[in-house]
């Protein structure tokens, strides 16, 4: 069975098809487009290891069927610097120490962007913190990457959602 599949990754519109009705998201990120930034930690939707942005949400990729994704804006990791510029949410979590193994911080990355263009927290540190607590951090840098949060909210202005991504 093959099933036809179109999808803007990062801004680029492919045109795909799937011989697998069952293959994730994530799968097809890493497998077929060899977007390896998005990592497959729990495979579960259990850590946050694989959060994309699908049509400007939060999404577990390991969760998401790619089928289901079809005429999907998606946006990963790799399509968030813009020209050699790190993505100010980039930018912060170097600058506040929000990472140490690396391995998380692609998907707390895309989760910290995509809660910034829901609006949904404010300056307030603990609504960050709830709004992030599906994105599991092994080496425990969760104080700064709630500081990396604030800082680039700041910088993007947290009234500005539409310049979060």
């Amino acid at each position: 069975m093959n099933l036809p599949l179109s999808l803007t990754v990062n801004g680029e519109r492919r045109e795909l098809v799937l011989d697998d009705p069952r293959v994730t998201l994530l799968d097809l990120l890493r497998e077929r487009l060899e977007l390896t930034g998005t990592k497959k930690g729990c495979d579960r939707g259990q850590c946050g290891a694989c959060t994309v942005l699908v049509d400007g949400k939060r999404v577990n990729s390991c969760l998401a069927l790619a089928a289901s994704q079809d005429g999907a804006e998606i946006v990963t990791i790799e399509g968030i610097a813009q020209g050699g510029r790190l993505h100010p949410v980039q930018a912060a979590f170097i600058e506040h120490d929000g990472l140490q193994c690396g391995f998380c911080t692609p998907g707390q990355i895309m989760s910290a962007i995509g809660l910034m263009m829901e609006a949904q927290t404010g300056s307030d540190p603990e609504r960050i913190r709830e709004a992030m607590s599906g994105n599991l951090c092994r080496c425990g840098a969760y104080a700064g990457i709630t500081e990396a949060v604030l800082e680039a909210q700041k910088m993007l202005g947290t009234s500005k959602t539409e310049r979060a991504a």
